[in-house]
């Protein structure tokens, strides 16, 4: 038989198929499609130290080759979550990954301290959050801005603290050396593309913010090319993810050199999508003939 399991930060992943971040909620809701134990990780929903209410107007609108959201990161706030959410994301038989964010400094800082003491196994900073106090560009645009944050999280936390990068950084690969000299454990990538569209017969943009996330099938070649380079450039693991729909999606991905994968929109067109793509890469890995996975990563 051949093995999948990976292991990151020190954390055993029994395989490398994490739920992406704003995709799977807590994992409740997936676990009533199907045994979520099975997968090798859950990412939160995305988590902000206050409670949001998030965008108001269209939050979803499908593409060609995907879907765009402006969610506006609609969450409890961390206290809630580590109340309500953390107990039953850790009942299941895979890694909690607690994904957060915030729109300053502090933000990050005081949620980070609220999850320093409970039983978390991973942080996933997202730095793709508009930056109130510059005038609402992401922390992960400049990489000045990346390496200031996460320097600051990091210093009140010794959990292993992965940062998931924006593809809109001005430099992807110069942001994820960055974040690895700022005490980043693991980077992951690639979060939604910019986008916009337009309602014809109203005549104005969809979303109230004018600009929304693109994500999908459509934005795999870019992201595997950023997760290529970025893996070139970085010495800690790198997460993988952009339109993984399939099994050959996350090996391509691994290939490339990431020690383990995110899926994301698929889960809404169907929400046992994980549980296919880990049965194909156990099938490809026999097939081949290889005994591990960790031998074809990076093998590029």
């Amino acid at each position: 038989m051949s093995n999948i399991n990976v292991n990151m930060c020190g954390i055993d992943f029994k395989n490398p198929v994490i739920a992406a971040s704003g995709t799977f909620g807590f994992g409740e809701e997936y676990n009533e499609y199907f045994d979520v134990s099975k997968l090798g990780g859950i990412c939160s929903k995305g988590l902000t130290f206050n409670p949001k209410e998030g965008n108001e107007g269209e939050r979803v609108f499908e593409v060609t080759g995907g879907m765009m959201n402006s969610v506006g990161l609609q969450n409890p706030g961390v206290k809630e979550f580590i109340k309500n959410e953390l107990p039953k994301m850790n009942n299941f038989d895979t890694v909690a990954i607690v994904n957060l964010g915030g729109s300053c400094e502090e933000d990050y800082i005081n949620g980070m301290k609220l999850l320093e003491n409970t039983n978390a196994e991973m942080i996933e900073l997202n730095i793709s959050c508009p930056n109130v106090k510059h005038g609402g560009m992401a922390f992960g645009i400049k990489s000045e801005v990346a390496y200031k944050v996460v320097s600051e999280v990091r210093s009140v936390t010794s959990k292993p603290l992965m940062v998931k990068l924006s593809p809109n950084a001005e430099d992807i690969v110069d942001m994820a050396v960055k974040c690895e000299k700022a005490g980043a454990d693991a980077i992951s990538l690639v979060n939604t593309f910019k986008g916009m569209a337009i309602d014809i017969k109203k005549k104005k943009p969809v979303f109230n913010n004018i600009s929304a996330g693109v994500s999908g099938r459509a934005i795999k070649p870019i992201a595997l090319r950023m997760v290529y380079e970025v893996c070139k450039n970085v010495t800690v693991p790198v997460v993988g993810m952009g339109g993984i729909y399939t099994a050959e999606d996350a090996i391509e991905f691994i290939m490339a050199g990431a020690t383990a994968i995110q899926v994301g929109t698929a889960n809404f067109i169907k929400p046992d999508v994980c549980l296919d793509i880990i049965e194909g890469m156990e099938k490809f890995l026999q097939q081949e003939g290889i005994e591990h996975i960790k031998n074809i990563r990076g093998i590029l």
